[in-house]
């Protein structure tokens, strides 16, 4: 989902720093909302171990460039499922800097319109749970159905951001618009995963049921909202 550099350069990439601002600033109340909710230190716990899976996603896991970007299996619905929206969201953005400052700072100038691409669907996600997913239900008993709309409202973000940027950057020709559908069409693979890696993660949180109330997770993973 990386913006590959000079897919957009010049003044257009102030946009990308404009959306960058917004979503962080959103992201910002979610954590204040979450702290006042749960205290600093099981927000800091869940971001830091988001951060350090989301590193890993980008990093460890296999990877491959395949039209304007790069597919990833970025698990941004697992993230939800696990920590919750603001964790899930401040660890996206931190392993997405972490990358950049260590692996890959050519990726660094394009932040702002990578981290948007990766944190506007996340908080759709975030929206949509609220309305598929009862709220007596917890999130280990979540059905595939439900996965698969969560997994699908993620990475169908995501290909709709890595478009917008590629068409705003580039234009509409036919060679540019070939590359986005190619891309799209890679990351139908990723769509298809996840929602079994969700429910693989969710199996095991149901075995792991004496972690309920730990501050490494959610408490919506083991519980119905209260």
């Amino acid at each position: 989902m990386h913006i590959e550099p000079g897919i957009v350069d010049g003044a257009k990439m102030a946009l990308g720093s404009a959306t960058a601002v917004t979503v962080l600033g959103y992201t910002a109340k979610l954590a204040w909302d979450a702290i006042k909710r749960d205290g600093i230190v099981p927000l800091g716990v869940r971001s830091l171990i988001a951060a350090i899976m989301v590193f890993c996603f980008f990093e460890v896991f296999p990877h491959a460039p395949v039209g304007v970007s790069e597919v990833h299996l970025i698990l941004g619905s697992t993230l939800f499922l696990m920590f919750g929206a603001a964790p899930a969201a401040i660890g996206l953005a931190l392993g997405l800097l972490t990358q950049g400052l260590f692996f890959a700072p050519a990726d660094l100038p394009q932040y702002g319109m990578n981290v948007t691409t990766l944190l506007v669907p996340l908080l759709a996600v975030s929206a949509l749970a609220r309305r598929i997913i009862p709220a007596n239900t917890a999130y280990k008993d979540v059905k595939y159905a439900q996965c698969l709309a969560l997994s699908t409202a993620y990475q169908g973000g995501v290909v709709a951001w890595v478009a917008f940027w590629a068409i705003y950057g580039q234009g509409a020709g036919a060679a540019n618009l070939a590359e986005v559908g190619t891309f799209g069409v890679a990351y139908m693979a990723v769509i298809i995963l996840e929602p079994l890696i969700d429910l693989a993660v969710l199996a095991a949180a149901k075995a792991l049921h004496r972690l309920d109330g730990s501050m490494m997770f959610h408490s919506r993973l083991f519980k119905a909202a209260a």
